[in-house]
């Protein structure tokens, strides 16, 4: 998964893109769990996605009603349509990207 910059993540919003957008932080244990179940994702599905640190954006975590880290932000054509905090398992997070952003069941 690419580390995006704020343009990466301006051009996608702006352009009405639809994937994925994960924040995190370095020395987030759950992150680093998550970033490997991000990386499982990512070989499954045809999907953009872009990562993000959180120290560097502050202004993010405002914009997106962020909570905490780690935090995946599931986009559709430029809007977001689903913030998960629990990435529970490979499993759910396809789930999750299947019914929100592919249109189909489960």
């Amino acid at each position: 998964m690419n580390e995006w910059n704020r343009s990466d993540l301006t051009l996608f919003i702006e352009k009405g893109r639809t994937g994925l957008v994960y924040f995190f932080t370095p020395l987030c244990g759950t992150c680093q769990l998550a970033g490997k179940m991000l990386q499982v994702v990512e070989n499954l599905v045809d999907l953009e996605m872009g990562k993000m640190d959180l120290n560097y954006y502050p202004d993010l975590a405002e914009r997106f009603a962020i909570e905490s880290v780690p935090c995946l932000l599931l986009v559709r054509a430029g809007q977001v349509v689903k913030t998960i905090y629990a990435f529970h398992s490979v499993p759910y997070l396809l789930g999750e990207i299947k019914v929100e952003l592919m249109g189909t069941d489960a």
